[in-house]
């Protein structure tokens, strides 16, 4: 990390994440401010990352471009709502579902005919030691939660549907994946786009493979009464998992193409041709996809045939739990694991001591008792001599043991 070394008229500036917090407040996006004080958007990140701070001029215009030196209350009060903290919760194509950073609450994409904006939440600070005291007027981290829940949850509760194409899975994916939120709040309230971090887990987890082997969802559900609804519907079932989840991200949420390629971990040609694939494959199936000529037309078509097929996921939904229980079962699961590595590490330590106390200090191997062996022949001794060997033998022994008689034999 670098070090300032400007002199006492440098302008002072807040701790990095204050700085990000005063951004936000003026509706400056890290492009204006790097346009403003002739930097790189990088380098603006750096800034407010804490890896680096500016410099001479550029820190003058920094901190007088972000107000740095009005009290947090005035900027909070005096400047208007941030453009990433507010959004629209319909599924437009034109407009991406983007959060707010910095513990902010966001809007995700709802069932189409619904708008709500979604109010600012702010999260504690990061890499606090202590649990720091609400600023007046800041809503507290439950808050916070709820209003993210309230206001992205039906939306995520139709994409799922889209992807999967059952109810019940989406209701519980949605679930799981706010639970997963709140057991990791603190990273999800600091993260640049927390409703975008919340559909990512929901998606994962409805998409999972695992669940085909699960009684409750090895039968389909009803296909919508509509037969346009259901014809897509078994159009898109029928891609792959991949293509569907791209498909749904940029047609129907309206997220861009590295937004997309970024959520469904791609590179941004390979989630391209996913794309492409995806529309060839319905067009094939619906001709009323065909008939557009221009991507552009497609593209809207697409994303208001979702929007239909997602309200097939409200007609027949039941009251969603409230946030409240949400965050008690996230809590009693977390409870639940600890409690489980708990036990599991004393009956580890357990076992471990019990085998150092009876086991013996050093081995000795067992001596094998003694066996008779059986099955082997006795041993013989030399055979007796026939008359016809010991002639032989007789004749052998008067024979001379030297000369060229033993070379050269007689032939009688």
């Amino acid at each position: 990390m670098t070090r300032s070394t400007t002199g006492p008229a440098a302008a002072p500036l807040p701790s990095p994440e204050e700085r990000r917090r005063l951004r936000e407040a003026r509706a400056l996006s890290e492009e204006q401010v790097a346009a403003a004080v002739g930097v790189t958007p990088a380098t603006v990140r750096a800034w407010e990352s804490g890896r680096t701070s500016p410099r001479g001029r550029r820190r003058t215009a920094y901190a007088g471009l972000i107000g740095a030196d009005a009290s947090r209350a005035a900027v909070r009060d005096a400047s208007p709502p941030s453009v990433e903290a507010t959004g629209s919760a319909t599924m437009s194509p034109n407009e991406p579902d983007t959060g707010a950073t910095s513990g902010t609450g966001t809007t995700a994409s709802a069932p189409a005919g619904s708008s709500p904006a979604a109010p600012a939440a702010t999260s504690p600070p990061p890499g606090a030691t202590a649990p720091a005291a609400p600023r007046p007027g800041a809503p507290t981290a439950e808050e916070a939660f709820d209003a993210l829940y309230t206001h992205t949850a039906p939306a995520l509760v139709c994409q799922t549907y889209v992807l999967t194409g059952r109810r019940q899975l989406s209701r519980e994916a949605v679930e799981h994946a706010f639970q997963l939120a709140w057991h990791r709040w603190p990273e999800v309230a600091r993260d640049r786009d927390p409703a975008g971090w919340v559909r990512a887990a929901a998606h994962e987890y409805a998409m999972s493979p695992w669940h085909r082997l699960r009684r409750a969802h090895r039968r389909p559900d009803t296909r919508p009464d509509d037969p346009g609804r259901r014809a897509l519907l078994d159009a898109l079932l029928e891609l792959p998992p991949s293509y569907r989840r791209t498909l749904l991200l940029y047609d129907g949420v309206g997220l861009d193409l590295p937004e997309t390629a970024a959520e469904t971990e791609a590179s941004t040609p390979a989630a391209a041709n996913r794309l492409m694939n995806a529309r060839a494959a319905l067009a094939e199936r619906i001709p009323e996809l065909a008939g557009p000529t221009s991507p552009g037309e497609q593209s809207a078509l697409l994303h208001e045939r979702l929007g239909t097929l997602a309200l097939s996921a409200v007609d027949q939904e039941p009251a969603r739990p409230p946030a409240r229980a949400v965050r008690r079962g996230s809590e009693r699961r977390a409870e639940l694991w600890t409690r489980a590595a708990i036990c599991f590490c004393a009956v580890l330590i357990g076992t471990t001591v019990f085998t150092l106390k009876t086991a013996p200090s050093q081995y000795e191997q067992p001596l094998a008792p003694a066996e008779r062996v059986g099955g082997v022949p006795p041993r013989g001794g030399p055979q007796r001599l026939t008359p016809q060997d010991l002639k032989l033998q007789k004749a052998l022994r008067g024979e001379l043991a030297h000369g060229p008689e033993r070379l050269v034999p007689r032939i009688p």
